[in-house]
């Protein structure tokens, strides 16, 4: 009977922590959505993309490094690789996919660059988001995205882009560079640590 229970327990952890985290960045999404405007009659333009995509994207590093300012210098390099390749893209949507990749590597290096030089990451980082953003959300969101600042590099892509991106499987593999049924596992694992990062910060 004891064996029953387990997988049972780690089933409800698995989905409070999923339930948690979708509901804080499905908030953030909603917040950050642009204001809807007419559709372009022309052809869609490196500057309506800037307009469009721009204040998400930023928001996405931000989840993923935590700094502002650091996620709009990751931002601001995705958009001038974008320009960079802007002949080599088919449409829209292969244009957005090319910023997301962009900005999950740039923050990436940032990352990295952080863990070889531990002096430069600033004292309680995950403080130092925008105090607008911080303003909108309730003690409740807040710990889950203090919980998710917790997380290793992988596991926190992965969360970010399929919560707050609202990505397919598919569209997390392209973003991250990793299998499907590597996003699974990894998603799987991530909220697990999700859920105790969150207790811990409770206690």
């Amino acid at each position: 009977m004891h064996g029953s229970a387990e997988p049972m327990r780690h089933r409800n952890t698995t989905r409070s922590a999923q339930s948690s985290v979708e509901q804080t960045l499905s908030h953030l999404r909603t917040l950050d959505a642009p204001a809807p405007k007419a559709q372009p009659s022309g052809p869609l333009t490196l500057e309506d993309l800037y307009r469009q995509h721009r204040m998400r994207l930023v928001r996405l590093a931000i989840l993923l490094v935590d700094e502002p300012a650091t996620a709009e210098d990751v931002v601001q390099e995705a958009f001038t690789g974008l320009h960079r390749n802007w002949s080599k893209l088919r449409d829209a949507a292969a244009a957005v996919a090319y910023l997301r990749t962009a900005v999950v590597n740039g923050s990436r290096s940032v990352l990295r660059r952080r863990k070889t030089a531990r002096e430069y990451v600033p004292p309680h980082a995950v403080n130092a988001r925008s105090a607008e953003s911080l303003a909108m959300l309730s003690t409740e969101h807040q710990a889950v995205v203090n919980a998710l600042s917790k997380l290793p590099p992988r596991q926190r892509e992965v969360l970010v882009l399929r919560y707050y991106g609202g990505l397919s499987e598919a569209e997390i593999s392209e973003a991250a560079g990793i299998s499907k049924g590597t996003v699974k596992s990894t998603a799987s694992r991530a909220l697990e640590a999700l859920q105790r990062a969150m207790h811990d910060g409770r206690g």
